[in-house]
């Protein structure tokens, strides 16, 4: 315990300190963490918030009619049960799916970040609950953030972790990068974050290092607060999604004035003959100048000349945020960049060439830790179906379609239980209208949740879990150094139970308890995890203390490999001793892989692709649905700092004098947003550092309907997926395509609907 009374603990938003005082959480940012972020005060307002749940509770119609298809899923009301009826009757609809469907029959969604904790992580604990009880489920694969990436970044360079985590790191950055062209920027709320825990955020200071040292920031995006203050970077305002038809204009300046490195595209790259023909026209008629690119993006031809003269000569670092390529085609802007940086002949050297997603996680530039840390092991998934994770409403309401991935021609599996442990789908999903449509004909949707999240109000069955403040685990990244001996702060609330109490008596009614905890309560699979770390801190000669020994102090330093480069720089240094891991073994600028697949919406090289949602009269504007600054997705929205941002209770929407003024439209007005899928209200900021004809509305309101019986009902709190389209970025990938689409804004002047997005249900 720390002088002060508090204990340690640790989040996926940083490490810190906690207890109670006077009846009231305290929550104390880690002392050597120097740049603390504020999302940890929403703590204290949420532990005991009216929106927890605090007994089990199953849907009346389940009860009622029992499993199927129920058009009142996420407007009917709540009955209260004991934990031993609710998890008789839980147990007996597991064993029935799994009798008549087989485990194929059973969805394991719980796509979220949950617990920074490494054993109390929903996501490991329901699959390996799943995997030892009824032999597997259907699972997903990939995430929204980085669909499109996930996929394509293997074909052209390599295993996505070894691309974004262990290439420039942000030493190298504040010591060597001299140029930052920065494609959706490197926006601060995002990189301080990151899973499993962080305990120095050090981008801030990194970036302004350099800045200091003479590194110059180009920003190129919609949103000027993309990247901090302190890069006093130029902003290059482009039309969203039109990023690969710059990059395009970039490096026809490249070729024409003769400013590539030739030497390293004929050394390191292969396709370059099919790329340039592309390029210069020669393949399609079409050269893609800048007076090609300049309509398209919205900027001037002089403009991305004078870019493009500016990038040679110098160690420039090409970067592209996540949000690139969660739109249509989203897979073109990480291809391209990575050919751009080619042409620049840096990939592979200190704080140049391409960083994919450089400031989208907390993990990303940092040292990779030298000992590991284990995990939850999730036993064998024998079912063999699969769905791309933003392709779960398709499933739901298309079972036995086909569907294109990665070059196979696949079917969704028909699901008759949907089990979500962790996570929001009513969060990260788009086109709510489609997925509250999509739940509604399931057999049976069973949620843990700690509270009532819009996903917890569409199930059938709801059992109450602790947070992570009410149980014990460990916080640990590969990333960060600080291993954090996570003590329990508070007695759960009401009646809620670990996931990993609630799995244990599912696991014991299906005989299946010795299989799934192999013997161990919650503390003895603690143990079992800290001694994979300790044997590997004793076998380097190392203090490797005793469990009780850590967790009496709460938290150990563990040792950091050097700042490598991880394969770029090994490939760089020798192509031929260390090849790529891809089909050449070089960086493809075209696949020959690819191309064989004949996607038309993905081609064997980068290509600008116009996407099919384009602004029209009835919507005019451009939404940027982004990750919201003042809480961690949706998690505790609920919670005084994210409470604190908003503004009459409904989330704020940023947008440029030039749109504002002639919709009457003032800051603090509340506005509606709508297109054809649905409408949402939020309050109006008139502001700048938005470019025309875009508006910006982050996501993480709670989902919150007017009237929940209706088909698109409004939001009525400010969710930006009651606008978003489902659709897959291509059949390559099939990624969430939620970062943008298409609405009208108009001043609200109705009578203002009260928010109850935080109050339970009727029970």
């Amino acid at each position: 315990m720390a002088p002060d009374g508090l204990l340690p603990h640790s989040s996926h938003w940083g490490v810190f300190r906690a207890g109670m005082r006077d009846g009231k959480l305290v929550v104390v940012p880690h002392p050597d963490d120097p740049d603390p972020n504020g999302i940890l005060q929403n703590f204290p307002d949420a532990l005991r918030h009216e929106a927890r749940i605090a007994k089990p509770m199953v849907r009346k119609g389940w009860l009622e009619r029992g499993p199927g298809a129920d058009q009142r899923r996420g407007n009917d009301d709540f009955v209260e049960m004991e934990w031993h009826q609710v998890l008789d009757l839980l147990a007996g609809e597991l064993a029935r799916v799994r009798d008549q469907h087989g485990p194929q029959g059973v969805f394991g969604g719980s796509y979220g970040w949950s617990s920074a904790g490494r054993f109390h992580h929903a996501q490991s604990q329901v699959h390996r609950f799943l995997n030892t009880t009824l032999g597997g489920y259907v699972r997903s694969v990939n995430s929204y953030s980085a669909g499109a990436s996930n996929v394509i970044m293997p074909h052209i360079m390599g295993p996505f972790e070894d691309v974004t985590r262990n290439a420039v790191s942000w030493e190298q950055v504040a010591k060597q990068t001299d140029f930052i062209l920065a494609f959706g920027g490197m926006a601060l709320k995002n990189s301080m974050v990151g899973g499993g825990g962080v305990s120095q955020h050090s981008e801030r200071g990194s970036m302004l290092a350099a800045r200091r040292r003479g590194c110059e920031f180009v920003l190129v995006g919609p949103l000027r607060d993309d990247l901090p203050a302190e890069c006093e970077a130029e902003w290059l305002t482009i039309t969203p999604n039109t990023d690969t038809a710059l990059m395009l204009g970039l490096a026809h300046v490249l070729v024409a004035e003769n400013l590539y490195d030739r030497d390293f595209i004929a050394r390191y790259t292969t396709g370059w003959a099919q790329f340039s023909a592309y390029l210069l026209g020669e393949s399609d008629g079409v050269a893609k100048t800048p007076e090609w690119a300049a309509p398209i993006c919205g900027t001037t031809a002089e403009a991305i000349r004078t870019l493009a003269r500016r990038l040679p000569g110098k160690r420039s670092l090409i970067t592209m945020a996540h949000s690139l390529q969660r739109a249509e085609h989203g897979e073109q802007p990480v291809w391209m960049a990575a050919v751009l940086a080619a042409m620049l002949g840096q990939i592979g050297l200190p704080g140049g060439g391409y960083n994919y997603a450089l400031g989208a996680l907390s993990h990303y530039g940092k040292r990779t830790n030298a000992v590991p840390t284990a995990a939850l092991p999730q036993g064998q998934n024998r079912v063999k179906e699969f769905i791309p994770v933003a392709r779960i409403s398709d499933m739901l309401l298309q079972p036995g379609q086909p569907f294109d991935y990665n070059g196979q021609r696949l079917a969704y599996p028909e699901v008759r239980l949907v089990y979500w442990a962790g996570g929001n789908p009513f969060h990260h999903h788009q086109d709510l209208g489609r997925l509250r449509a999509a739940f509604r004909q399931v057999e049976t949707l069973v949620v843990h949740e700690i509270a009532w999240t819009a996903t917890a109000r569409h199930a059938d069955i709801v059992l109450p879990v602790t947070m992570t403040l009410e149980r014990e685990d460990i916080g640990s990244a590969s990333t960060d150094p600080l291993m954090v001996a996570m003590h329990r702060i508070a007695a759960p609330f009401g009646e809620a139970r670990d996931d990993y109490t609630i799995f244990c008596a599912l696991a014991e009614r299906l005989g299946k308890l010795e299989v799934f905890s192999e013997g161990r309560n919650a503390r003895g699979w603690l143990r079992w995890m800290y001694e994979k770390t300790r044997e590997a801190l004793a076998t380097k000669g190392l203090e490797a203390p005793s469990f009780e020994q850590f967790w009496e102090r709460g938290e150990i330093l563990l040792p950091q490999q050097p700042d490598h480069g991880g394969i770029l720089r090994d490939f760089r240094d020798d192509p031929v001793e260390h090849p790529l891991p891809t089909p050449s073994g070089r960086i493809e600028l075209y696949s020959e892989k690819i191309a064989g697949f004949g996607y038309a919406d993905c081609l064997g090289h980068p290509a600008w692709l116009p996407p099919s949602d384009l602004p029209t009269a009835a919507e005019p504007l451009r939404l940027v649905a982004n990750q919201p600054a003042t809480r961690l997705h949706s998690q505790f929205d609920f919670g005084g700092h994210s409470s604190a941002a908003k503004r009459r209770g409904r989330e704020v929407m940023r947008i440029n004098p030039a749109d504002a003024a002639p919709r009457g439209i003032a800051t603090g007005d509340i506005v509606r947003l709508f297109n054809a899928r649905g409408a949402c209200l939020a309050s109006a900021e008139v502001s700048t550092d938005v470019m025309t004809g875009v508006v910006q509305l982050p996501t993480g309101a709670w989902y919150d309907p007017e009237d929940p019986a209706e088909a698109n009902p409004l939001c009525v709190h400010g969710n930006p997926n009651v606008l978003t389209r489902d659709v897959g970025t291509s059949s390559l990938a099939q990624g969430s395509t939620g970062q943008l689409t298409c609405c009208e804004v108009e001043r609200f002047t109705g009578n203002l609907p009260p928010i109850r997005a935080f109050s339970p249900p009727v029970g």
